[in-house]
């Protein structure tokens, strides 16, 4: 039978039409069979216009929380506490110091504070846990900063130690360190957070303030005088080991001048024996890493 003349030009015009078709509208590759219908290749599918997106990744960008907050006044406080440090019998007792941030890891306080089971003092890794609050005036206060000694470097001139913590304290200006001679009736200030009781002895559940001023210079320390009649609230008592005696202009930054070691009974009328600073100020700067040398 002969084919109708024109057939073969059609077919090939239907040929060429499905295959633009496809290649516009098809990820696949099809195969033209007969006018009218197409076979889709067994590997691969068709897409269709109504499919749906490939899942993306979220846009939102996660957000830190801001670090909780810290007291506008006296912030480079610190309240050193301990709940096992060990005793001669094999048990072990609460106890505390004070001190004050002299660099972002680090603490200045009193060298005692750190010692083995005959009260010698020590270096390097404490024998007990010694956690560290600091930028809080009370210990219900929110906020704040929390952290760990994790090294303890005592001073070879003075009963003075600088500690290590955990972590670097963010949000806190340190104080700067002295490093000039105190001068005889220079003022300072006190912070601590001692026992309110010469007894008793419990840390204070908030920072206790007072002011002296230098009565003597010695080659080491300085003895101080009370401006007002002392009590547990404005001197130091048991606990306040190490606590800054400082300047400042704005409460919330200054100088260390010295801290505190010893003294009478609280709150028995007495001098003040505290360790200067400026005499282990390079000390502490090579110790902290502030040293330029």
């Amino acid at each position: 039978m002969s084919r109708k003349p024109g057939r073969r030009p059609l077919l090939q015009l239907w040929v060429l039409l499905s295959a633009l078709l496809v290649g516009a509208g098809t990820a696949g590759v099809f195969v033209i069979t007969r006018p009218g219908q197409t076979v889709a290749r067994a590997d691969q599918q068709p897409q269709t216009q109504n499919a749906l997106p490939a899942p993306q990744a979220s846009t939102l960008s996660s957000t830190t929380p801001a670090p909780p907050p810290v007291s506008d006044e006296l912030p480079f406080n610190a309240k050193l506490s301990s709940t096992n440090i060990p005793t001669p019998d094999g048990g072990v007792r609460n106890g505390g110091c004070s001190g004050s941030l002299v660099a972002p890891q680090w603490v200045v306080t009193a060298g005692h504070c750190f010692h083995d089971v005959k009260d010698v003092r020590v270096s390097g890794e404490p024998p007990y846990t010694m956690t560290v609050t600091l930028g809080k005036l009370k210990d219900t206060d929110p906020g704040g900063r929390a952290a760990t000694v994790v090294e303890v470097r005592q001073s070879p001139t003075n009963d003075l130690a600088v500690v290590k913590l955990d972590k670097a304290i963010d949000g806190i200006q340190p104080l700067a360190l002295n490093t000039k001679k105190p001068t005889v009736g220079q003022r300072l200030h006190f912070i601590g957070w001692g026992s309110l009781s010469p007894t008793v002895i419990v840390q204070s559940d908030h920072l206790k303030r007072g002011d002296f001023t230098v009565a003597k210079v010695t080659q080491t320390t300085l003895e101080m005088n009370p401006v007002v009649t002392r009590t547990v609230e404005n001197s130091p008592c048991k606990d306040d080991s190490g606590g800054p005696f400082f300047t400042s202009d704005d409460n919330r930054t200054g100088t260390l001048v010295a801290i505190v070691n010893t003294g009478p009974t609280c709150p028995q009328p007495g001098r003040e024996i505290v360790a200067r600073i400026d005499v282990v100020a390079d000390w502490i700067n090579k110790q902290t890493g502030n040293s330029s040398g």
